[in-house]
This record gives structure tokens, C-alpha cells and sequence, in this order.
């Protein structure tokens, strides 16, 4: 598998067959009676490490596995070394003898890189501070499965975090227009908008940024937010300041298309960046984009684990 093997560290890695990983996960989801016997990772062993807890990455990645014939293992931090009495490079090597794949939600985004370059088998970055692909193939997923009340561009409001960063490289890869509005200083990574740009720029996509939520917004198809202070942010609470006018209420989403879509990829603070009547409304599709989690995760595992057999798939549903 060594020579053949590719890592998932950023949802650009697999730009090309993105729209393929979107229209696999949606074809299993809704064929019961093929997927019953489809077993591609039948005697596999797939290993989660979990630097931050989790709720729906832990839960996802669990039952998706076990759903495509495999076997779950999950390492907390405190049950390895890894980085602590032991390189990264010698829990890679050592993990690569007893895994078929590895999924990592790690702090560092520097982290998951070590662990993939001396990994021997395929690593799924489960989350890092710079990027969070898996959510991005399942925020897609739920775009998608929605297209035909999808009228208008995808609009971000809030931080410029990881979650924003591969939602823009993966919106401009399937061709959506995104605009984001963050607070002054809290714009996206650089290089990441840079690498948004040029794919933007092959796929016919527009990125405009701005400061302000309303302009964001205007005509959107989608509204997406986030927490305002992430997890290892603890002691930052003076970041609500910056983001005055930054929830999504009521009034900013007066101003997008009437059907819009409502995103979050939870856990949301409700009251802080989004108030409840949004996110329980009958244009909010949270608990979609929760559970694809799981679908885009299968495929993504299928396809990096068993090539054949997710073609097979593909050729035969």
C-alpha cells in the first residue's frame, strides 16, 4: 500500500475527485440493499487518535467503519505517546504494522503532516488547526443533496478558521461562488486563499472577502457559521468583542435568498454566533450536514483504503 498510498491532510488533496467522492457517499446512503453486503474494509483495522474530544468525528468515524466491514480502533491521548516519550515518526512507523489507516484530530496541523510523511498507510486529518477536509466533503455532500434550492453563492460569517478554509477550497472546486465576511484581523490563512484563488480561477468560481455580514450575505444560497471562540481557545473570550455583528439572527438572514441553507458543523453556541431561531428553522440543515459526516467519511475511507472497491461501487449502483 506504501507506493500507491495518498493522505487526506487538506480537501484540495483530492480536488479532482471530489464530485466523485460526494455522488459515492450519496449513492450509498440511499442504496440499502446494495451497501448490506458491501464490505470493502472487511478485515481492515482503521486507527483514530484523538488529541480534542469529540462528539460527531469520534461517533462518525466509528459506526462508518464498523458499517463497511471494518474494525475501529480509538486512541485517545492519553493511551499513546505520541509526541510525548515517543517520536511521531516511530508511532507512525509502529502504527503502519498494525492499521490499514489512520485518522488524526490533532491540535498542530504540523502534527498530522509528520504523522502522514512517516506513516506507511493512508492518515485522514480528522481536524488540525488549518484544516478540516471531512467536514468540507460533508458540507458539500449536503450542498449537493440540496442543489435544487441552492440559488446563490455560499456565504460565510465569522472567523477565519479552518472550517472556512476548506470550505472555500472545496465550494470553488464543485464550482460555487463563496463570500466570506470576517471581523477585521481574523481573515483566512494567506496561502490557503491563495491555493482557494487558483482553483477558483480553473473552475470558473468567484471568493470575494469583506468585513461586513450583510454584504455577505445578499443573495446567498447558503449561510454558514461557526463558534466564535474554538476549542483550544479557552481564555480568549475576549474575541466576542471583535465580533459584533457578526451573529447570524433573524435580521442578517433577511437578506439572503428565501431558501437558503443553513449551516453550522456544531457544536454550536446558540445565542453567541447563531440565535435559535435560525438554527431551528426550516431552512437549517445542521443535522444533515452531522450525519454526512459519516457518509463522506465512508467514501473517503473505501476510496483511500480500497481503490477497486470503491470503483466498483461507482460502476455497479
Amino acid at each position: 500500500m506504501s507506493g500507491n498510498k495518498r493522505d487526506l491532510l487538506a480537501i484540495d488533496d483530492f480536488r479532482s475527485e471530489l464530485a466523485e467522492i460526494i455522488e459515492w457517499a450519496i449513492r450509498f446512503k440511499n442504496d440499502d440493499g446494495f451497501a448490506e453486503d458491501f464490505k470493502p474494509l472487511d478485515g481492515m483495522s482503521i486507527g483514530s487518535i484523538y488529541e480534542k474530544p469529540s462528539t460527531r468525528t469520534r461517533v462518525s468515524f466509528e459506526v462508518g467503519v464498523r458499517k463497511l466491514g471494518g474494525q475501529p480502533l480509538t486512541l485517545l491521548s492519553n493511551d499513546i505517546q505520541l509526541g510525548k516519550s515517543e517520536s511521531i515518526a516511530d508511532t507512525a512507523a509502529v502504527l503502519s504494522r498494525y492499521l490499514d489507516g489512520i485518522t488524526y484530530r490533532c491540535f498542530g496541523h504540523e502534527t498530522v503532516e509528520d504523522l502522514a510523511k512517516h506513516s506507511t498507510v493512508p492518515v485522514i486529518n480528522a481536524l488540525s488547526d488549518m484544516h478540516h477536509p471531512c467536514q468540507a466533503a460533508a458540507d458539500l455532500m449536503t450542498i449537493t443533496e440540496h442543489s435544487d434550492s441552492v440559488k446563490g453563492h455560499i456565504a460565510w460569517v465569522g472567523d477565519g478558521n479552518n472550517v472556512l478554509h476548506d470550505l472555500m477550497l472545496a465550494g470553488v472546486s464543485l464550482g460555487h461562488d463563496v463570500k466570506y465576511a470576517t471581523p477585521k484581523g481574523y481573515e483566512p490563512n494567506s496561502d490557503v486563499l491563495k491555493r482557494a484563488i487558483e482553483i477558483a480561477a480553473g473552475s470558473g468560481a468567484s471568493i470575494t472577502g469583506t468585513n461586513d455580514p450583510v454584504e455577505a450575505v445578499t443573495g446567498a444560497g447558503v449561510i454558514y457559521t461557526d463558534v466564535f471562540v474554538s476549542m483550544g481557545e479557552e481564555g480568549m473570550e475576549g474575541k466576542f468583542a471583535d465580533f459584533d455583528g457578526f451573529q447570524v439572527n433573524e435580521d442578517l438572514v433577511s437578506h439572503a435568498h428565501p431558501d437558503y441553507l443553513f449551516m453550522h458543523c456544531l457544536p454550536a453556541h446558540r445565542g453567541e454566533e447563531v440565535t435559535d431561531g435560525v438554527v431551528d428553522s426550516a431552512n437549517s440543515v445542521v443535522f444533515d450536514q452531522a450525519e454526512n459526516r459519516m457518509w463522506a467519511q465512508m467514501s473517503l475511507l473505501t476510496m483511500m483504503c480500497n481503490r477497486a472497491a470503491w470503483e466498483t461501487f461507482l460502476e455497479l449502483s
